[in-house]
């Protein structure tokens, strides 16, 4: 069975998440790539408290593609250690992974 999945990743700006979405869909590791209005961020970074304005992209894929996806958005973002998080699809519509797995096939 073909499983999907939503990779999450975060950028700090709008004009770096529609370049990365763009970028991911047109190299065919993702079927489609949502992104988010800005949100805060909280977190630990080099032992501080930081909290800033991000975007976060909801990159709908397969989960045959995590690994190829995993290292394109770590070549391709400007974090040093960017969000990678695969959250699996347990109950996808017939016609959407269908979808899905036509786009990416």
């Amino acid at each position: 069975m073909i499983f999907v999945n939503i990779v999450l990743t975060t950028v700090s700006n709008q004009k770096q998440a529609e370049e990365l979405a763009e970028k991911i869909v047109e190299a065919r590791l993702a079927a489609c790539v949502q992104i988010l209005p800005p949100m805060t961020s909280v977190y630990v970074w080099e032992g501080k408290v930081q909290k800033e304005s991000e975007h976060l992209l909801l990159i709908k894929t397969l989960e045959e593609k995590f690994d190829e996806l995993a290292a394109f958005i770590t070549a391709n973002h400007g974090y040093d250690v960017p969000e990678i998080v695969a959250i699996d699809a347990k109950n996808v519509s017939g016609p959407y992974q269908t979808w899905i797995e036509t786009v990416l096939a």
